[in-house]
């Protein structure tokens, strides 16, 4: 009997330990889940090509409601026919983004080394003269790319490059240098000359995929690309546009981002400092980290240490 009542207080000791053990496993397997800034779990992304003069007219727009952008110029087409002037670059994306799309709009892929680098630098060196700031990213004139573009930008000071291959999701990218958008502004309307049923097709695939960005509860990241110089011309695509930001504009769930900015709080997310019981999280970076963890949030200023709880 005494050796039964042993064995039974064992069995219980020893499954109280396994217990313990299995939970502790289980808290630091918990996943740590990035938040947008402010806890956010939306951010939007909208990016335009080429430094056109309607670029004005979105630039309004874009503040009348409230909506930032990143805009990608070819500096040595600055001051042409229907392109933007030098003078005007500084004042017009003021509170916006500007990033390079090199200085001559040359398919890359198809270009020596040297010249890759000459088109990224020079038009680098061209942008940041006129806005007076660090131009850190990039578009892929005609959305090409290859890896010796890619090998020959590494090290000029482009943090992320953009390219047209749309995925249709609101994921993270998973290489910066190959960053893909979600869609084109209005998908593939007017692609086709003429094709009415085609325009309606995609306008309405277009207005799905942003619903289903307006109601999903994931983390997501809708990234729209275009060009301002596709909403001149016949039709009411001005109007389109304006239809569009409205939809988008001043919602609370959301994070309205240039693209350098959200590159600049990714890599913060990811440069948090973690004990291994991952309760413990040191922010090193220079900006306000938000996350989740057991579906609690937390938001770590920048150079603080905090304490997570295990529940």
């Amino acid at each position: 009997m005494k050796i039964l009542k042993a064995s039974f207080i064992f069995t219980i000791l020893f499954n109280t330990a396994f217990a313990q053990i299995n939970t502790d496993k289980a808290q630091s397997a918990v996943p740590i889940e990035m938040l947008f800034p402010q806890g956010k779990p939306k951010a939007l992304i909208l990016s335009f090509d080429d430094g056109r003069v309607a670029d004005r007219k979105l630039v309004k727009l874009m503040n009348d409601y409230g909506l930032v952008g990143t805009f990608h110029l070819n500096s040595n087409k600055l001051g042409t026919k229907d392109y933007l002037t030098k003078e005007e670059i500084k004042t017009l994306f003021k509170g916006h983004e500007v990033s390079s799309h090199t200085a001559n709009h040359p398919n890359l892929p198809s270009l020596s080394k040297i010249d890759v680098i000459y088109e990224v630098l020079e038009d680098r060196k061209e942008l940041e003269r006129l806005t007076q700031k660090p131009v850190r990213g990039m578009s892929y004139p005609f959305g090409n790319t290859n890896n010796l573009v890619i090998e020959s930008i590494t090290g000029l000071g482009i943090e992320y490059a953009r390219t047209v291959g749309d995925t249709y999701n609101f994921i993270l990218p998973a290489d910066m240098l190959r960053w893909q958008p979600s869609i084109h502004l209005f998908g593939k309307t007017n692609y086709i000359p003429n094709d009415t049923a085609n325009d309606r097709k995609e306008l309405s695939s277009f207005y799905q995929l942003t619903r289903d960005f307006l109601q999903t509860k994931e983390l997501a990241l809708y990234y729209v690309w275009g060009h301002s110089w596709e909403y001149e011309g016949p039709g009411n695509k001005w109007a389109e546009v304006e239809k569009y930001f409205k939809l988008v504009a001043n919602n609370p769930a959301i994070h309205y981002t240039t693209q350098i900015d959200l590159v600049d709080y990714i890599n913060a997310f990811h440069e948090l400092k973690f004990s291994v019981e991952k309760n413990i999280v040191y922010n090193p970076a220079a900006i306000t980290v938000f996350f989740k963890k057991n579906g609690k949030e937390y938001n770590v200023p920048s150079g603080a240490t905090i304490y997570l709880t295990n529940e």
